[in-house]
C-alpha cells in the first residue's frame, strides 16, 4: 500500500464506525466511576464507621488495645487458689465512686472476681518533686512511691502523710495495701485519669527513661519495680479518657487539642502506650471509642470525672479483652 493510500484511509476512519454498544459501555463504566467515587467521599466526611459502646453518634475511629499474654515460664510460678484476685491501682477514676457504680465493683460484678481498690484520689501518676518535700504530701501516694512500697513491702512514705488528708481513703487504701497478699494477685491493673496532664506534670526525660518525675519514667519504673518482684502477675494499664481543663486564662479547653507546656493530652496517651509496649504489659484504649466532644456532656460529670455509665462501658472494655477473647 503507497503511502497516499495510508493517509487517505486514515482520514476515512471515524468515531461514527465505532458500534453504539461501545459508546454506551463506556460512559456506563464512567457513570459508575463517578458515583463510587462520590459515594466514598460522602461517606468518608460522615465518619459513619460503627464503634461497640458509643453512646451518641457514629465516627472513623480505631481503638487501640495491645494484648500482651504473660510468659508460661512466669505464669508458672504463680500458685493458683482457684480466685481470680485483681488489684487496682489509681487515682479518682477508680475513687470517685465508692458503690456499685465504681469501674472496680462494675468490672467485679461482670467478672465474679475479687477486686481490690488500691486508688488515692487527685493522686498522679509522676512525682511532682525529685525529692520528697513534706510540703506536698501527695507525692506520697503517686503510682511510682506506690509501687515503690508494695516493691519493697515498705509502706512508712505512705503512713507518714496519710494524716495530711481529712479523706479517710488515703490513710484506709495505705493499710489496704499493706496488708494485700500479693502472691494471691493474678491481675494488676494500672488506671489513672488525666489528673498528669492537668497538674502539668513533664511528660519524658530523653535522657532518662526512668526518671520519675515524668509520666513515661515514673510509669515505666513503677511497672519495672513491680515486675521484678512478682513477675507471675499479669500488668494491664488502662488509658484515661478524653477530658476537658483550664488554661491560663482560665477558659475551658479540650484536652485532645491543648497543649500546657509538655504536650497534649494524646502525647500523654502515646507515652503509656510506648511504655507499655516496652515492658510487654497489656495496654486498654479508654480514649478512642469512649468520650469524645461530641458525647462528653452524657459520659462527663464536669471536665475530668466520668459517670457510672462510662464505668460501666470502660469495665466492659476490660473485661472483653481481659477475659472474654477468644
Amino acid at each position: 500500500m503507497s503511502k497516499n493510500e495510508t493517509n487517505k484511509e486514515n482520514r476515512g476512519f471515524s468515531f461514527s464506525n465505532i458500534p453504539l454498544w461501545a459508546h454506551l459501555a463506556v460512559l456506563a463504566v464512567i457513570a459508575l466511576v463517578v458515583i463510587f467515587t462520590v459515594y466514598k467521599l460522602v461517606k468518608w466526611n460522615a465518619g459513619n464507621a460503627e464503634t461497640e459502646g458509643v453512646v451518641e453518634g457514629n465516627f472513623e475511629v480505631e481503638v487501640q488495645d495491645q494484648v500482651f499474654l504473660l510468659p508460661e515460664d512466669k505464669k508458672a510460678m504463680h500458685e493458683d487458689d482457684g480466685v481470680e484476685t485483681v488489684l487496682f491501682l489509681g487515682n479518682d477514676v477508680l475513687t470517685y465512686y465508692s458503690d456499685e457504680n465504681g469501674v472496680v465493683e462494675q468490672v467485679a460484678k461482670k467478672t465474679g472476681a475479687t477486686c481490690i481498690n488500691g486508688g488515692f484520689p487527685s493522686s498522679t501518676v509522676a512525682l511532682k518533686n525529685s525529692s520528697f518535700d513534706p510540703e506536698y504530701p501527695l507525692d506520697a501516694f503517686s503510682f511510682y512511691n506506690v509501687s515503690k512500697a508494695i516493691a519493697e513491702q515498705d509502706f512508712s512514705l505512705l503512713h507518714d502523710n496519710e494524716k495530711s488528708f481529712e479523706d479517710s481513703r488515703y490513710y484506709k487504701t495505705a493499710e489496704l495495701l499493706e496488708n494485700v497478699d500479693m502472691n494471691s494477685i493474678d491481675t494488676l491493673v494500672i488506671f489513672y485519669d488525666a489528673q498528669d496532664y492537668i497538674s502539668y506534670r513533664i511528660g519524658m526525660n530523653p535522657d532518662n527513661d526512668s526518671d520519675p518525675i515524668t509520666y513515661s519514667g515514673a510509669l515505666f519504673s513503677g511497672i519495672k519495680m513491680i515486675q521484678e518482684k512478682y513477675p507471675f502477675i499479669r500488668i494491664v494499664c488502662m488509658s484515661f479518657p478524653m477530658c476537658y481543663a483550664y488554661d491560663a486564662s482560665g477558659s475551658l479547653v479540650n484536652g485532645d487539642m491543648h497543649d500546657f507546656g509538655n504536650g497534649r493530652l494524646t502525647t500523654y496517651y502515646q507515652f503509656m502506650m510506648d511504655v507499655c509496649g516496652a515492658t510487654g504489659v497489656t495496654f486498654i484504649d479508654n480514649y478512642y471509642g469512649t468520650i469524645d466532644e461530641d458525647n462528653s456532656s452524657e459520659w462527663l460529670l464536669d471536665n475530668i470525672h466520668v459517670n457510672a455509665a462510662c464505668n460501666e462501658h470502660m469495665a466492659q472494655h476490660f473485661v472483653d479483652v481481659i477475659y472474654n477473647r477468644e
